[in-house]
Protein backbone atom coordinates (compact mmCIF):
# COMPACT_ATOMS: atom_id res chain seq x y z
CA UNK A 1 0.00 0.00 0.00
CA UNK A 2 1.46 3.35 -1.02
CA UNK A 3 1.70 5.98 1.70
CA UNK A 4 2.65 8.88 -0.55
CA UNK A 5 1.29 11.93 -2.30
CA UNK A 6 0.22 11.44 -5.90
CA UNK A 7 2.08 14.12 -7.84
CA UNK A 8 -0.50 14.75 -10.52
CA UNK A 9 -3.63 14.67 -8.39
CA UNK A 10 -2.78 16.03 -4.93
CA UNK A 11 -4.02 19.61 -5.45
CA UNK A 12 -6.08 19.07 -8.59
CA UNK A 13 -9.74 20.17 -8.44
CA UNK A 14 -9.38 21.57 -4.90
CA UNK A 15 -11.12 24.84 -3.88
CA UNK A 16 -8.46 27.36 -2.88
CA UNK A 17 -8.71 30.48 -0.69
CA UNK A 18 -5.39 32.29 -1.03
CA UNK A 19 -6.46 35.37 0.91
CA UNK A 20 -7.24 33.66 4.19
CA UNK A 21 -5.48 30.97 6.15
CA UNK A 22 -7.31 28.11 4.45
CA UNK A 23 -5.66 27.21 1.17
CA UNK A 24 -7.44 24.07 0.03
CA UNK A 25 -9.69 21.22 0.92
CA UNK A 26 -8.01 17.87 0.53
CA UNK A 27 -10.58 15.12 -0.06
CA UNK A 28 -9.09 12.14 1.74
CA UNK A 29 -12.03 9.93 0.84
CA UNK A 30 -15.53 10.33 -0.54
CA UNK A 31 -17.09 10.98 2.83
CA UNK A 32 -14.61 13.38 4.37
CA UNK A 33 -12.98 16.63 3.39
CA UNK A 34 -10.01 18.01 5.31
CA UNK A 35 -9.03 21.69 5.45
CA UNK A 36 -5.32 22.51 5.11
CA UNK A 37 -4.14 25.71 6.76
CA UNK A 38 -1.66 27.91 4.89
CA UNK A 39 0.07 28.96 8.10
CA UNK A 40 0.74 25.32 8.86
CA UNK A 41 2.17 24.85 5.36
CA UNK A 42 4.45 27.86 5.91
CA UNK A 43 5.57 26.37 9.23
CA UNK A 44 6.42 23.10 7.50
CA UNK A 45 8.50 24.94 4.86
CA UNK A 46 10.49 26.77 7.53
CA UNK A 47 11.06 23.59 9.51
CA UNK A 48 12.55 21.98 6.40
CA UNK A 49 14.70 25.03 5.64
CA UNK A 50 16.06 25.41 9.17
CA UNK A 51 15.94 21.69 10.00
CA UNK A 52 14.98 22.55 13.54
CA UNK A 53 11.75 22.91 15.50
CA UNK A 54 13.37 25.34 17.96
CA UNK A 55 14.85 27.59 15.27
CA UNK A 56 11.53 27.63 13.43
CA UNK A 57 9.77 28.59 16.64
CA UNK A 58 12.15 31.55 17.05
CA UNK A 59 11.71 32.50 13.40
CA UNK A 60 7.90 32.48 13.53
CA UNK A 61 7.60 33.78 17.13
CA UNK A 62 5.92 30.58 18.26
CA UNK A 63 6.53 28.07 21.01
CA UNK A 64 8.20 24.80 20.07
CA UNK A 65 5.06 22.92 21.03
CA UNK A 66 3.01 25.12 18.68
CA UNK A 67 5.37 24.34 15.79
CA UNK A 68 5.23 20.61 16.52
CA UNK A 69 1.44 20.78 16.79
CA UNK A 70 1.13 22.50 13.43
CA UNK A 71 3.22 19.83 11.73
CA UNK A 72 1.23 17.04 13.39
CA UNK A 73 -2.11 18.58 12.37
CA UNK A 74 -0.83 19.08 8.82
CA UNK A 75 0.18 15.43 8.63
CA UNK A 76 -3.22 14.36 9.97
CA UNK A 77 -5.08 16.49 7.46
CA UNK A 78 -2.98 15.32 4.51
CA UNK A 79 -3.04 11.74 5.69
CA UNK A 80 0.69 10.95 5.45
CA UNK A 81 3.73 11.50 7.72
CA UNK A 82 5.94 14.35 6.47
CA UNK A 83 8.80 14.08 8.98
CA UNK A 84 10.81 10.94 9.66
CA UNK A 85 10.86 10.67 13.46
CA UNK A 86 12.69 7.37 13.81
CA UNK A 87 15.83 9.02 15.22
CA UNK A 88 17.19 12.41 16.21
CA UNK A 89 18.43 13.26 12.72
CA UNK A 90 16.20 15.61 10.76
CA UNK A 91 14.78 13.91 7.68
CA UNK A 92 11.71 14.23 5.50
CA UNK A 93 9.78 11.19 4.43
CA UNK A 94 9.47 10.59 0.70
CA UNK A 95 5.98 12.07 0.94
CA UNK A 96 7.39 15.05 2.84
CA UNK A 97 9.94 15.72 0.11
CA UNK A 98 7.21 15.66 -2.54
CA UNK A 99 4.87 17.81 -0.44
CA UNK A 100 7.65 20.40 0.07
CA UNK A 101 7.66 21.14 -3.65
CA UNK A 102 3.93 21.81 -3.62
CA UNK A 103 4.13 23.77 -0.37
CA UNK A 104 6.71 26.17 -1.79
CA UNK A 105 4.61 26.59 -4.94
CA UNK A 106 1.52 27.36 -2.86
CA UNK A 107 3.29 30.01 -0.80
CA UNK A 108 4.77 31.61 -3.94
CA UNK A 109 1.39 31.54 -5.67
CA UNK A 110 -0.36 33.08 -2.69
CA UNK A 111 2.23 35.85 -2.61
CA UNK A 112 1.89 36.49 -6.35
CA UNK A 113 -1.90 36.63 -6.16
CA UNK A 114 -1.86 39.09 -3.28
CA UNK A 115 0.69 41.20 -5.13
CA UNK A 116 -1.43 41.31 -8.28
CA UNK A 117 -4.90 41.65 -6.79
CA UNK A 118 -4.41 43.61 -3.57
CA UNK A 119 -3.49 47.29 -3.52
CA UNK A 120 -3.33 47.64 -7.30
CA UNK A 121 -0.36 45.34 -7.52
CA UNK A 122 1.64 47.32 -4.94
CA UNK A 123 2.99 45.32 -2.02
CA UNK A 124 5.74 46.09 0.44
CA UNK A 125 8.31 43.46 1.29
CA UNK A 126 11.22 43.38 3.73
CA UNK A 127 14.87 42.52 3.15
CA UNK A 128 16.51 41.53 6.42
CA UNK A 129 20.08 42.63 5.85
CA UNK A 130 23.07 42.06 8.13
CA UNK A 131 26.59 43.41 7.81
CA UNK A 132 29.80 43.98 9.73
CA UNK A 133 30.44 47.65 10.44
CA UNK A 134 33.26 47.84 7.88
CA UNK A 135 30.76 47.35 5.06
CA UNK A 136 28.62 50.19 6.40
CA UNK A 137 31.54 52.52 5.69
CA UNK A 138 32.17 51.01 2.27
CA UNK A 139 29.42 50.16 -0.24
CA UNK A 140 26.48 49.04 1.92
CA UNK A 141 24.64 52.36 1.71
CA UNK A 142 25.07 52.65 -2.11
CA UNK A 143 23.78 49.07 -2.37
CA UNK A 144 20.68 49.95 -0.35
CA UNK A 145 20.13 53.08 -2.44
CA UNK A 146 20.38 51.03 -5.63
CA UNK A 147 17.73 48.59 -4.37
CA UNK A 148 15.48 51.40 -3.17
CA UNK A 149 15.49 52.96 -6.64
CA UNK A 150 14.79 49.71 -8.48
CA UNK A 151 12.30 48.38 -5.90
CA UNK A 152 10.39 51.37 -4.46
CA UNK A 153 8.36 49.21 -2.07
CA UNK A 154 11.28 47.50 -0.36
CA UNK A 155 11.68 47.90 3.40
CA UNK A 156 15.09 47.30 4.96
CA UNK A 157 15.68 45.66 8.32
CA UNK A 158 19.38 46.42 8.83
CA UNK A 159 21.48 44.71 11.53
CA UNK A 160 25.09 45.87 11.98
CA UNK A 161 26.79 43.19 14.07
CA UNK A 162 29.97 41.17 14.47
CA UNK A 163 30.60 38.19 12.21
CA UNK A 164 29.72 35.52 14.85
CA UNK A 165 26.41 37.22 15.64
CA UNK A 166 25.52 37.53 11.95
CA UNK A 167 26.29 33.84 11.44
CA UNK A 168 24.08 32.88 14.34
CA UNK A 169 21.21 35.02 13.04
CA UNK A 170 21.27 33.66 9.48
CA UNK A 171 21.46 30.07 10.76
CA UNK A 172 18.35 30.74 12.83
CA UNK A 173 16.59 32.15 9.75
CA UNK A 174 16.56 35.69 11.17
CA UNK A 175 18.36 37.34 8.23
CA UNK A 176 18.03 37.00 4.46
CA UNK A 177 21.44 38.34 3.36
CA UNK A 178 24.62 39.06 5.31
CA UNK A 179 28.08 40.45 4.61
CA UNK A 180 30.65 39.07 7.04
CA UNK A 181 34.36 38.34 7.48
CA UNK A 182 33.98 34.56 7.36
CA UNK A 183 31.83 31.94 5.65
CA UNK A 184 28.90 30.62 7.69
CA UNK A 185 27.98 26.96 7.44
CA UNK A 186 24.48 25.63 7.75
CA UNK A 187 21.64 24.01 5.88
CA UNK A 188 20.34 26.18 3.04
CA UNK A 189 23.05 28.85 3.37
CA UNK A 190 24.84 29.84 0.15
CA UNK A 191 28.00 31.98 0.26
CA UNK A 192 30.06 33.89 -2.24
CA UNK A 193 33.56 35.17 -1.52
CA UNK A 194 34.51 38.70 -2.57
CA UNK A 195 37.99 40.25 -2.85
CA UNK A 196 39.55 40.76 0.58
CA UNK A 197 39.82 44.29 1.93
CA UNK A 198 43.25 45.84 2.42
CA UNK A 199 44.01 46.65 6.06
CA UNK A 200 46.12 49.68 7.07
CA UNK A 201 47.28 51.45 10.19
CA UNK A 202 45.79 54.88 10.84
CA UNK A 203 46.96 57.63 13.16
CA UNK A 204 46.19 61.29 13.91
CA UNK A 205 46.56 63.78 11.08
CA UNK A 206 49.45 65.37 12.98
CA UNK A 207 51.37 62.62 11.22
CA UNK A 208 51.81 63.19 7.51
CA UNK A 209 49.75 60.83 5.35
CA UNK A 210 51.95 58.03 4.06
CA UNK A 211 54.47 58.36 6.90
CA UNK A 212 56.60 55.22 7.12
CA UNK A 213 57.23 53.66 10.52
CA UNK A 214 59.86 50.99 11.14
CA UNK A 215 59.05 48.15 13.53
CA UNK A 216 60.75 49.86 16.49
CA UNK A 217 58.80 53.08 15.85
CA UNK A 218 55.57 51.14 15.52
CA UNK A 219 56.20 49.23 18.76
CA UNK A 220 56.74 52.49 20.64
CA UNK A 221 53.10 53.39 20.10
CA UNK A 222 49.87 51.90 21.43
CA UNK A 223 48.14 49.55 18.98
CA UNK A 224 44.39 49.23 18.58
CA UNK A 225 42.25 46.82 16.57
CA UNK A 226 38.82 45.18 16.49
CA UNK A 227 37.32 43.05 19.27
CA UNK A 228 39.24 40.14 20.72
CA UNK A 229 39.27 36.96 18.61
CA UNK A 230 37.96 38.81 15.55
CA UNK A 231 39.79 38.21 12.27
CA UNK A 232 41.62 41.61 12.40
CA UNK A 233 42.67 40.99 16.01
CA UNK A 234 43.99 37.48 15.38
CA UNK A 235 45.68 38.61 12.14
CA UNK A 236 47.48 41.48 13.92
CA UNK A 237 48.70 39.22 16.73
CA UNK A 238 49.90 36.72 14.13
CA UNK A 239 51.76 39.44 12.19
CA UNK A 240 53.43 40.64 15.36
CA UNK A 241 54.50 37.09 16.18
CA UNK A 242 56.01 36.61 12.72
CA UNK A 243 57.93 39.85 13.23
CA UNK A 244 59.35 38.45 16.48
CA UNK A 245 57.14 40.57 18.74
CA UNK A 246 55.35 38.40 21.30
CA UNK A 247 54.65 40.65 24.27
CA UNK A 248 53.17 43.76 22.65
CA UNK A 249 50.00 45.12 24.23
CA UNK A 250 47.08 45.30 21.80
CA UNK A 251 43.90 47.18 22.72
CA UNK A 252 40.64 45.78 21.34
CA UNK A 253 37.64 47.95 20.47
CA UNK A 254 34.18 46.87 19.31
CA UNK A 255 33.34 49.68 16.88
CA UNK A 256 34.99 51.56 14.03
CA UNK A 257 33.74 54.91 15.33
CA UNK A 258 35.51 54.31 18.66
CA UNK A 259 38.70 53.19 16.89
CA UNK A 260 38.62 56.36 14.79
CA UNK A 261 38.11 58.59 17.83
CA UNK A 262 41.00 56.95 19.68
CA UNK A 263 43.33 57.21 16.68
CA UNK A 264 42.27 60.80 16.04
CA UNK A 265 43.05 61.75 19.63
CA UNK A 266 46.57 60.33 19.36
CA UNK A 267 45.92 57.50 21.81
CA UNK A 268 47.46 55.01 19.41
CA UNK A 269 47.51 53.56 15.91
CA UNK A 270 44.46 51.59 14.80
CA UNK A 271 44.04 48.94 12.11
CA UNK A 272 41.18 49.64 9.71
CA UNK A 273 40.18 48.60 6.18
CA UNK A 274 41.49 51.10 3.64
CA UNK A 275 38.08 51.36 1.99
CA UNK A 276 36.68 52.69 5.29
CA UNK A 277 39.67 54.97 5.90
CA UNK A 278 39.32 56.57 2.47
CA UNK A 279 35.79 57.63 3.42
CA UNK A 280 36.35 58.45 7.10
CA UNK A 281 39.49 60.61 6.67
CA UNK A 282 37.36 63.31 5.01
CA UNK A 283 35.34 63.71 8.22
CA UNK A 284 37.89 62.91 10.92
CA UNK A 285 41.47 63.88 11.67
CA UNK A 286 43.05 60.55 10.72
CA UNK A 287 45.53 59.50 8.04
CA UNK A 288 46.76 56.11 6.81
CA UNK A 289 50.30 55.17 7.91
CA UNK A 290 52.75 52.91 6.11
CA UNK A 291 54.64 50.50 8.33
CA UNK A 292 57.15 47.67 8.07
CA UNK A 293 54.42 45.35 9.36
CA UNK A 294 52.33 43.92 6.51
CA UNK A 295 48.75 43.49 7.68
CA UNK A 296 46.63 40.56 6.48
CA UNK A 297 43.65 41.61 4.30
CA UNK A 298 40.15 41.25 5.73
CA UNK A 299 38.15 38.41 4.08
CA UNK A 300 34.67 39.24 2.87
CA UNK A 301 31.73 36.91 2.23
CA UNK A 302 28.14 37.45 1.16
CA UNK A 303 25.77 34.74 2.40
CA UNK A 304 22.05 34.22 1.95
CA UNK A 305 19.31 31.69 2.59
CA UNK A 306 18.46 29.54 -0.40
CA UNK A 307 15.81 29.43 -1.60
CA UNK A 308 14.73 32.96 -0.60
CA UNK A 309 11.25 33.15 0.90
CA UNK A 310 9.70 35.16 -1.96
CA UNK A 311 10.47 36.02 -5.59
CA UNK A 312 11.00 39.68 -4.59
CA UNK A 313 13.63 38.66 -2.06
CA UNK A 314 15.36 36.48 -4.63
CA UNK A 315 15.49 39.36 -7.12
CA UNK A 316 16.70 41.82 -4.46
CA UNK A 317 19.49 39.53 -3.25
CA UNK A 318 20.60 38.85 -6.82
CA UNK A 319 20.64 42.56 -7.66
CA UNK A 320 22.53 43.40 -4.45
CA UNK A 321 25.22 40.81 -5.24
CA UNK A 322 25.62 42.14 -8.79
CA UNK A 323 26.08 45.68 -7.45
CA UNK A 324 28.57 44.57 -4.78
CA UNK A 325 30.60 42.65 -7.36
CA UNK A 326 30.84 45.82 -9.42
CA UNK A 327 31.72 47.98 -6.41
CA UNK A 328 34.32 45.49 -5.14
CA UNK A 329 35.77 44.83 -8.58
CA UNK A 330 34.96 41.14 -8.29
CA UNK A 331 34.20 38.68 -11.01
CA UNK A 332 31.11 36.50 -10.73
CA UNK A 333 32.00 33.42 -8.69
CA UNK A 334 30.44 30.03 -8.12
CA UNK A 335 28.46 30.16 -4.86
CA UNK A 336 29.50 27.83 -2.06
CA UNK A 337 26.81 25.89 -0.20
CA UNK A 338 27.20 25.72 3.55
Amino acid sequence: MRNAITTNTFFRDRPIDFFGDTICRVQKNRSRESVVNLRFVETFVWVTRLQSISRTADKLFLTQSAVSSRITVLEQEIGVPLLDRRDRLFRLTSAGERFLTYAERLLALQHDLKYELCGNGIARFSLRLGAIETILHAWLIPTMERLRRSKPHIEFELNVETTPVLHQQIRRGGLDLIFSADQPFGKGIVSERFPSLEMVFVGPDSLKEGTYLHIDELMSRELLTFQRDSQPHMALVDCLGKAGVTNKRVHTVTSISALVKLAESGFGLATLPRVAVDELKHHHGIVPIRTALQLVPLPLFASYLNPPATPELEESISEALVFVREAAGAKSAEPTHG
